[in-house]
């Protein structure tokens, strides 16, 4: 098996929870908790992880995606400590550190400022979060492995409560991540959601 993400979020904020419990098939997290999120090829595999860290606490899981290349877990608690037991259960499980995660990598980050009215409209027409409004400066990141987005995205709303979040994607081979506000929200946003993702990388040597 191959770990490519191992996400620790240490408290939930508001609009990612509420975005994650707008997509989630399983337990609705809330603002405030611990989530994990556990990325692995193959996809299948994600059952026997998911296995695993149920059966150790009373972590709750939220998101099960099991495709043919890759499997995602997430699986949150108002205890810290309890999620934190389940996910290094699974490295135990599979004799596997933090040496073994794929480090993230960002691939874009880009700032568009003054959103066209069209141009919001068709962003609004396929997102879960909230909507991006005319006149808006919006943030897009693009990262690898995608389940990094919503370690940028918890960051970037930590550090910037009134940024809007959009989207936050985690499927497939690359994660993208959209935020919208004020040119200065969007800037400092996008600051705080690439230090996340670098300080990730670097926890990984």
């Amino acid at each position: 098996m191959e770990l490519r993400s191992y996400v620790y979020l240490d408290r939930l904020q508001p609009q990612l929870a509420t975005l994650m419990a707008k997509t989630a098939v399983g337990d609705i997290p809330v603002e405030g908790m611990a989530s994990q999120w556990i990325e692995v090829i193959p996809g299948v595999e994600i059952n026997r992880v998911a296995d695993i860290a149920l059966k150790q606490t009373e972590v709750r899981p939220a998101t099960l995606i099991e495709e043919r290349e890759f499997g995602i877990l997430e699986f949150h608690s108002y205890s810290q400590e309890e999620v934190r037991n389940s996910a290094q259960k699974v490295l135990d499980h599979y004799r596997l550190t933090l040496k073994d995660v794929l480090k993230p990598k960002i691939l874009t980050s880009q700032i568009i400022t003054g959103i066209n009215p069209y141009h919001a409209q068709v962003l609004n027409r396929d997102r879960y979060g909230n909507m991006i409004v005319a006149g808006e400066s919006l943030f897009i990141l693009e990262v690898q492995p995608a389940v990094n987005s919503v370690l940028a995205a918890n960051a970037a709303e930590k550090a910037i409560g009134s940024i809007r979040l959009i989207d936050a994607r985690v499927r497939g081979v690359y994660g993208r991540l959209w935020m919208s506000g004020t040119e200065a929200q969007v800037k400092a946003a996008e600051e705080a959601a690439v230090a996340a993702v670098e300080s990730q990388a670097a926890g990984l040597k």
